[in-house]
């Protein structure tokens, strides 16, 4: 009999952005989210897209496989990587997942983002991460909350993601 170790897995990704005006007025990218463009006057200052619920994704199954993270695979200091679509690194994080002999069971996400709200765009996240990772979205849960108007994420001034992932061994 294999031991739970041996067949599953639980990883947990974790980001945060902070949240700048647009350009030309600052330096904040459109915002992203789960691979859906969200009208907002403040976005992610980040190297790629900056779309913190799929670097959470990413990061939650890389971690559960045992795997280098994120920003070790997608280094910020590489050009290829400026402004680059999340999803390919969601679609690599998935691909490598399945190469080490694991399969996503399901993830579960909690997004804290003040506004705006992602109640009417929370399926369509949730068919963008199943269709990154190959498998069907009632595997993924999407979650928004606020922080209540409390430090930066409730000042608007910051996106925060947590995720956790379960792998069952192939």
């Amino acid at each position: 009999m294999q031991s739970p170790s041996e067949s599953l897995r639980i990883g947990h990704g974790y980001d945060l952005h902070r949240l700048e005006p647009l350009a030309p007025a600052g330096p904040g990218r459109r915002l992203v989210v789960g691979g859906v463009l969200l009208e907002s006057e403040r976005g992610p200052v980040a190297h790629s897209d900056g779309d913190a619920l799929l670097h959470a994704v990413t990061d939650a199954l890389l971690s559960a496989a045992g795997l280098p993270d994120i920003g070790q695979l997608f280094p910020d200091t590489h050009p290829e990587n400026e402004s680059r679509d999340s999803r390919e690194f969601l679609k690599a994080a998935g691909n490598k997942v399945r190469e080490a002999g694991w399969i996503v069971a399901n993830v579960d996400a909690t997004v804290i983002l003040e506004k705006p709200k992602l109640s009417p765009h929370k399926q369509v996240m949730r068919s963008n991460i199943a269709s990154a990772l190959d498998i069907d979205a009632s595997r993924v849960g999407v979650k928004g909350k606020t922080h209540e108007k409390v430090d930066a994420v409730g000042e608007c001034r910051a996106i925060e993601v947590h995720v956790v992932a379960l792998l069952v061994r192939d």
